[in-house]
């Protein structure tokens, strides 16, 4: 679980403005978590049977991507303004080990706190955030099964996949490794209280609201 000191907390709220933006809907949807939706995709990068990192993709939804797409204006893709609020949206991801869980045999997977490579562009109504987690050390593909899961631990923003085929093996993997992509079913007590919950109320830390409504990708290779 992801525990906010007061620093962590400024930057938290900083990318939610970032990333969650206007919400200010006045429907059931509006008032209850989560406030933000990023469709992601991700590849799986593996370089001589071992797992090196992973090629995230963020999508986010139109609202969230409105405060962005308006600070970015008519700039090209590669102007300083885009660059600039790749890093701010970046330094935020970082200050919270990009939203991402890494287990393998019950024990935390290490990744550098420095992406080797981000961009944030436009897609028709949507930011979209590109980045390479890398892991600190290699691992070995051959053993124990990786267990991988991103998401907002509030559950302010919902993190999710739209199905298996959001996730892809590098081709250095595909003949030894499968994956399966498990999403939770929170029972209706939870659900209900993650709908009570309003844009500026914040869930108890000891609930790890986020991560009972995660996916998990589990990949286990030969």
């Amino acid at each position: 679980m992801l525990l906010y000191n007061n620093n962590e907390c400024r930057l938290m709220l900083k990318l939610r403005n970032l990333l969650a933006g206007l919400t200010v809907l006045y429907s059931v949807a509006a008032t209850a978590h989560p406030h933000s939706f990023i469709d992601m995709t991700t590849t799986f990068i593996a370089k001589d049977r071992q797992l090196v990192g992973l090629r995230m993709v963020w999508v986010m939804d139109e609202i969230t991507s409105a405060d962005l797409l308006y600070d970015a204006g008519n700039a090209k893709s590669d102007s300083e303004i885009w660059k600039k609020l790749a890093a701010e949206v970046m330094a935020n991801v970082l200050g919270q080990h990009y939203f991402t869980d890494i287990y393998r045999d019950g024990k935390p997977v290490k990744y550098v706190n420095l992406p080797t490579e981000y961009h944030l562009s436009r897609r028709g109504h949507n930011a979209v955030l590109e980045f390479v987690l890398p892991l600190a050390h290699a691992q070995p593909l051959a053993g124990k099964p990786f267990d991988i899961a991103t998401y907002d631990p509030t559950f302010f923003v919902d993190m999710s996949y739209k199905n298996q085929s959001a996730i892809h093996l590098s081709p250095d993997m595909a003949q030894q490794c499968q994956f399966k992509l498990m999403t939770p079913k929170p029972d209706a007590s939870l659900q209900a209280y993650a709908l009570s919950l309003d844009k500026n109320d914040s869930p108890g830390e000891d609930m790890q609201l986020g991560q009972q409504f995660a996916q998990r990708i589990i990949l286990q290779c030969q």
